[in-house]
């Protein structure tokens, strides 16, 4: 029937890794308190991908004021979203994007979000290699792709150990990387190398500001995929609400600032500089050497976040490769699907080039935004409002079960969505929707897509069978109830 249960058939369990990949964690598994979350969303944008965001941030056209502003609005709304996705964890016992399969169907959703979920891992760990292959050139001289194989062989080891070590691991990060951010907050505030005037906001433009907020806000999102893969552990009487404060607060707070934080630093810097090297300059006017401490710190933040992708990236390569053939979620299985993660970004991030990073990290970062957006109004839809947080686990795993192969719902919204949205995007450099272009430029996509899918699944819901499938959840008696 599928990995539901607690049992991966491999031999005896090896210390410390974890056994589970897509399959239900049994409620005697379950374990922890919500705070524990706090630690990774806190921790998961105080690196060098976060300092670059901020960077890429000012480089949209808007002024060091205005993008600010742009940044704290995108934040707030972009997380708003990934903290529900979050919450969902503890209710499921299921990774993330498993649970798309009652809105998109058994193979719908892996042609669909679980393709570009797998693209989004590979283009934020290719970022994160970019960025890791620098650092270690600037601190040691190492050529880029040496540092990033290093970088990525340790972000591999935490990947494979699983949930636990990911969990453990950014909870000591938490206050060392509060103390060291703060020192680097102060030098790049106070240290001299911003330019006169940089505080004055200047007229308010639209359409630099609303590029700013939809990468931030992207941003945010692109956690969405897999946020619950790391509360899935907690027990089902955690209640939504504590779930969902303990990932907003955290994940909106260190991502603000760390995002104004690469924009500060980017506006001290000279023209072109990449964001490792801005981050260093900035940290050096604190005193000499302590830029090579700042650069290590969030380059260790750096590896927690790369571990994260390639443990995201093996969870949706198993479900895609379930999809088509039921398999059990071994260990064995879990490390194979890492090590493709490691070569296809290795492959990747060779290709990019650290000199293309910023356009590189711009435009993906944008494009799997829209991607994203009516996967996130209908998989919220779903779980809150049609089915509640009640589903028959046996049937996600289930290719004949009611859920179905193509679900028609899920699909048909998402499709209407993406169309919809397409004539507010706007693509730097790319590609402007004509309704984009009458606004002047400024792109109101996320605005669109959100209310329509999510407003057209719920519409197409009202056909389902709801009261079978509560009996069978009740006949089950997994999920039952929701918080």
């Amino acid at each position: 029937m599928g990995p539901v249960a607690s049992q991966t058939n491999d031999p005896a369990p090896l210390a410390g890794i974890e056994q589970h990949s897509i399959d239900w964690v049994p409620l005697s598994e379950r374990h922890g308190k919500p705070s524990d979350v706090g630690a990774i969303w806190f921790v998961g944008s105080l690196n060098l991908t976060g300092l670059a965001t901020g960077v890429v941030t000012l480089s949209l056209g808007g002024s060091l004021v205005w993008t600010v502003v742009a940044t704290v609005l995108g934040s707030l709304f972009g997380t708003f979203f990934m903290a529900f996705h979050s919450a969902q964890g503890p209710q499921l016992g299921l990774p993330q994007l498993v649970q798309s399969r009652p809105q998109f169907g058994y193979l719908g959703a892996a042609l669909t979000v679980w393709v570009f979920a797998l693209v989004n891992y590979v283009a934020f760990n290719t970022s994160d290699a970019l960025l890791s292959g620098q650092a270690v050139n600037l601190l040691t001289g190492m050529p880029n792709t040496v540092g990033y194989l290093l970088a990525a062989g340790v972000a591999t080891v935490v990947a494979l150990f699983g949930y636990e070590w990911i969990h453990r691991i950014n909870g000591w990060l938490t206050w060392p990387f509060v103390v060291i951010t703060a020192a680097v907050t102060a030098a790049a505030l106070f240290g001299g190398g911003l330019p006169d005037g940089v505080w004055e906001p200047g007229p308010f433009e639209p359409a630099p500001f609303m590029l700013v907020f939809v990468f931030v806000a992207g941003f945010q999102l692109g956690w969405a995929p897999y946020v619950s893969d790391y509360s899935r552990y907690l027990g089902p009487d955690v209640p939504v609400r504590s779930t969902f404060w303990w990932t907003y607060l955290p994940s909106a707070v260190s991502g603000i600032w760390v995002f104004v934080l690469g924009a500060v630093v980017s506006a001290a810097a000279p023209e072109g500089t990449d964001p490792v090297t801005a981050l260093k300059l900035a940290a050096d006017r604190l005193f000499d050497g302590f830029g090579t401490v700042a650069v290590v710190v969030l380059l260790i933040g750096l590896l927690s976040i790369m571990a994260i992708n390639q443990y995201g990236g093996s969870l949706t390569m198993i479900s895609i490769l379930d999809s088509f053939r039921p398999v059990k979620p071994t260990r064995t299985l879990r490390i194979a699907t890492v090590g493709i993660m490691l070569a296809a970004v290795g492959t990747v991030s060779t290709l990019v080039g650290i000199d293309r990073f910023n356009w590189f990290f711009a435009h993906v970062v944008v494009v799997l935004t829209y991607l994203f957006i009516p996967w996130t109004a209908i998989n919220l839809v779903d779980f809150f409002f049609v089915r509640r947080g009640q589903y028959v686990v046996k049937e996600i795993f289930n290719p004949h079960g009611i859920y179905g192969r193509w679900g028609w719902r899920g699909n048909l919204a998402y499709a209407i969505g993406l169309a919809c949205m397409a004539p507010f995007m706007v693509i730097t450099g790319l590609f402007v929707g004509p309704a984009a272009r009458f606004l002047g430029g400024v792109d109101c996509s996320l605005l669109v897509g959100l209310p329509v899918a999510g407003g057209l699944y719920w519409a197409f819901a009202r056909s389902l069978d709801l009261a079978t499938e509560r009996r069978l959840v009740r006949e089950e008696g997994l999920l039952d109830r929701l918080h």
